[in-house]
């Protein structure tokens, strides 16, 4: 009898469907409050604003340590530069990337734009900005900008990881509907009853951890930094790789839907797709060229 009842509950435990996780399970927060919200001095510190500024620092402090290296290509002066350039460069970047690739309504809206609290950035937006602002810098300073992109690739993935992380912690961003039996399936406030991907945690894995424990290795460890375009290389096409595969698991964004039916690939994979191309480019150019130094006796950049 009871080996009888031993046996009925193993096939109840058994044949139970899986719970999803809930998000709100994890009673995250959006940011820290300052204040009482009730009051005109009260506000609240968003964690999106905060890991935009952890990557940021991040990325300065990590060239700072770069370009005491011998044979900098750039000087402490001009890390200065890129510091405030590319802060501006990400910021503007990003918000018109996505004015432009993913709401449409910003283009005509000045208010909508400015509400960066709102959230609404794209990577590949920001990127575009932060490579005008490396151009501007090399070409106002005459240093060489496929070297000089290679100091900052190993600085962004860390950014990327913080971003990603904001992303979960907003319960925004999230992953496609799949079924219950995914362990780490989870039902997002704002995104019906049915578990999804919690794929900001996945684009947080690939495009931030493994690029940065790709990248910062290969700075340090090997010679590649002297072969111009290759760490910038293997930077973008690993994020357009990491990104346009996360994407089988992320939700298109909801004006973007139709577009996604119709093309077959969502508006991040057709962006993805000339960041892969790109990155092959230089990767095979700079390891085609000679090394243009090493690390023994190679004067720095002041």
């Amino acid at each position: 009898m009871t080996l009888d009842l031993v046996l009925d509950a193993a096939t109840a435990a058994g044949s139970a469907v899986h719970q999803p996780l809930q998000w709100v399970d994890l009673h995250l927060k959006r940011g820290i409050e300052l204040g009482p919200l009730t009051t005109h001095f009260g506000f609240t510190l968003r964690y999106y604003s905060l890991a935009y500024l952890a990557g940021i620092l991040f990325g300065y402090w990590h060239l700072t340590r770069e370009i005491k290296t011998a044979g900098a290509p750039l000087g402490q002066r001009h890390a200065d530069d890129l510091f405030f350039w590319c802060t501006i460069g990400i910021i503007l970047g990003g918000r018109s990337g996505y004015a432009l690739f993913y709401d449409h309504a910003m283009l005509t809206s000045p208010t909508l734009f400015v509400r960066l609290w709102d959230g609404g950035m794209s990577f590949h937006g920001g990127l575009a900005g932060v490579i005008v602002a490396i151009a501007w810098v090399c070409r106002a300073n005459g240093l060489s900008f496929l070297r000089v992109g290679d100091y900052i690739a190993p600085c962004a993935p860390i950014g990327l990881f913080f971003g990603r992380c904001a992303n979960f912690i907003n319960g925004e961003l999230w992953g496609r509907v799949t079924t219950p039996d995914v362990a780490w399936a989870m039902v997002f406030p704002d995104g019906g009853p049915l578990p999804r991907h919690p794929s900001q945690l996945y684009e947080a894995a690939l495009e931030g951890l493994v690029l940065a424990l790709i990248l910062i290795p290969l700075f340090w460890k090997s010679g590649a930094r002297w072969r111009p375009g290759l760490l910038s290389g293997i930077f973008v096409g690993g994020y357009g790789v990491a990104r346009f595969c996360v994407e089988y698991f992320r939700e298109p964004d909801r004006q973007l839907e139709d577009f996604a039916h119709a093309t077959g690939m969502s508006m991040g994979q057709w962006l993805c797709v000339p960041m892969i191309v790109l990155g092959l480019v230089l990767v095979v150019r700079a390891l085609r060229r000679p090394a243009v130094g090493s690390a023994v006796g190679a004067p720095a950049v002041a």
